[in-house]
């Protein structure tokens, strides 16, 4: 059994990340129905503490009567009342949470997670967003695959422009990344602090997160996913993360990947935004949209 040794302990969970408004979580449900992957459900943030009712959703989902059931009621996500019980800080760190950060304490959250394993889906997936916490990660389970899924950073800028929860209306001084560094500082300064240029800002200091975090895992313990890629070519996308995950590349997940059909949306951005806020998102990003391909 891949997923846990003869004593339990839990075997190479496979964690997808991302800066948020970037595809991660079409991605992460698209993934999550491998049929060897359990997933945290809407119980683990309910019920935080009983993580063997997320278990009995898992294998609900192999029982054909119910599979279907389920599926409408319950989706894979984030969950952070779930992380909040065992690493406390975990949800909104002013920083990423590197090696360094790591407690003892913090180990309860394996024998949690075992829980939430069946026999058959005996991988566990999980999804977080904003900052990688993937030292962190790794600290606790040494070999995690992780997958860092990124869209173009002015399709991200523009859509995070347009949620509710995005607190950099107030500022630097209020939102949950810390201060800015003085390059960053100045470059906002420089666009008569615009918020579109704040939001392209948060981007690129996410990224830069996802950079630095990446030497903290070996090289065969890290992926790069493209979102406009998944979109292009599901399959062949899919295929090249099975393989990565070193799980089995199945009929019936083939079929679910092969009927995905993820919309590339990165038009809206230059709908969205004025001919101003647009030369602004694209002063500020220039350089990394070369950087990850965007731009030549």
């Amino acid at each position: 059994m891949i997923g846990r040794d003869s004593e339990g302990t839990l075997r190479e969970p496979v964690v997808v990340f991302g800066t948020g408004r970037c595809g991660s979580t079409v991605f992460h449900r698209v993934l999550s129905g491998h049929p060897d992957l359990a997933w945290m459900s809407r119980l683990t943030d309910d019920f935080p503490g009983k993580p063997g009712l997320n278990r009995l959703v898992m294998a609900g989902l192999d029982i054909p009567l119910l599979s279907d059931l389920i599926k409408w009621r319950v989706s894979a996500g984030e969950w952070y009342g779930f992380w909040e019980l065992y690493i406390p800080g975990f949800r909104r760190p002013l920083k990423d949470l590197t090696e360094a950060d790591y407690r003892e304490e913090y180990r309860s959250i394996e024998a949690a997670f075992r829980k939430m394993l069946t026999r058959r889906r005996n991988r566990l997936l999980l999804k977080i967003t904003g900052w990688p916490r993937i030292g962190l990660l790794g600290k606790l389970f040494p070999d995690s695959k992780f997958i860092h899924v990124y869209r173009d950073g002015r399709a991200t800028a523009a859509s995070t422009l347009k949620v509710s929860f995005w607190k950099g209306w107030g500022g630097p001084g209020e939102w949950r990344w810390g201060e800015l560094s003085d390059e960053y500082m100045s470059e906002w300064e420089s666009h008569d602090r615009s918020f579109v240029a704040l939001a392209a800002i948060q981007w690129k200091l996410l990224m830069d997160a996802a950079e630095a975090a990446r030497s903290s895992v070996p090289a065969e313990q890290y992926m790069d996913i493209r979102y406009e890629d998944l979109c292009e070519d599901p399959v062949t996308v899919m295929k090249q993360v099975t393989d990565f995950c070193d799980l089995e590349w199945k009929p019936a997940f083939e079929k679910a990947v092969e009927k995905f059909e993820p919309r590339n949306t990165n038009f809206k951005w230059k709908r969205d935004l004025g001919p101003e806020d647009r030369k602004v998102l694209e002063a500020v990003l220039a350089e990394y949209l070369v950087k990850y391909g965007y731009l030549t």
